[in-house]
């Protein structure tokens, strides 16, 4: 791997659909290895996006779908995703969703990721939701240890949260994502925890995603090429696990 596309950098590609997403790419070219699609590109061509970016481009695709069902269903969805040989996965972080996951990735190299809870919430929402009380960094603390119990790959956390999560005996050689990423002088837009890529990286976390500072930049090439920079800084040392 070249130095240009520290796979660190997780681009998400949070377009209108897969014809943007694809100019984006090309934008930036050897900038970034590593791509996001969500649940927002689903109907607008995104696994046919993953699998182009994988097949054709040699780029590492995260497919972010925040599953969510009884179990079966999921070991059937994660079994069907799981053929288009992707790198990542995310699903609820609940024990039975990540469990069933995992069966459903058996014998394919796709990591399966947890969410936690939402890098967007507060407080506040988990009230609305009826989410017993608690700091939400113990909350999402205590679920990180519970999903790597039930077989998690990774967990996707904030850079708030990456240092505990990181320091728990459960998290040794598992992932931590972490969205919620703003390099140093960009809008906060709509995350509520959030961190520059140096501290999140010095924090304990593996991969950074970062979007809305990347492709609303001038140039999304220069900005993912700032935030590599950023990732070789003297303030980010911490090693990669994969």
């Amino acid at each position: 791997m070249s130095d240009m596309s520290d796979d660190r950098l997780i681009v998400a590609l949070d377009v209108p659909n897969a014809i943007e997403a694809l100019h984006l790419t090309q934008a930036i070219g050897d900038a970034a290895s590593f791509y996001k699609i969500g649940l927002g590109m689903l109907t607008g061509g995104g696994l046919a996006l993953a699998n182009e970016l994988k097949q054709e481009h040699g780029k590492r695709i995260f497919l972010d779908m925040k599953l969510f069902d009884i179990g079966q269903t999921v070991e059937n969805a994660v079994r069907g995703l799981a053929q288009f040989d992707l790198d990542f996965l995310t699903v609820h972080g609940d024990p039975h969703v990540v469990r069933a996951a995992k069966e459903g990735a058996s014998g394919k190299d796709m990591k399966i990721l947890a969410v936690t809870i939402l890098t967007s919430l507060d407080r506040g929402d988990l009230d609305d939701s009826m989410i017993r009380n608690g700091e939400i960094a113990d909350l999402v603390v205590e679920r990180a240890a519970r999903a790597f119990e039930a077989g998690a790959d990774g967990v996707i956390a904030s850079p708030n949260e990456a240092a505990r999560i990181r320091a728990l005996p459960e998290a040794q050689g598992r992932l931590i994502v972490t969205p919620g990423v703003r390099p140093a002088g960009t809008a906060d837009d709509d995350q509520k925890r959030i961190a520059t890529p140096a501290n999140a990286v010095a924090a304990g976390a593996d991969h950074i995603v970062v979007g809305r500072p990347v492709w609303r930049a001038e140039s999304p090439r220069k900005a993912a090429q700032a935030i590599q920079h950023e990732l070789r800084s003297p303030q980010a040392r911490h090693p990669n696990r994969g």
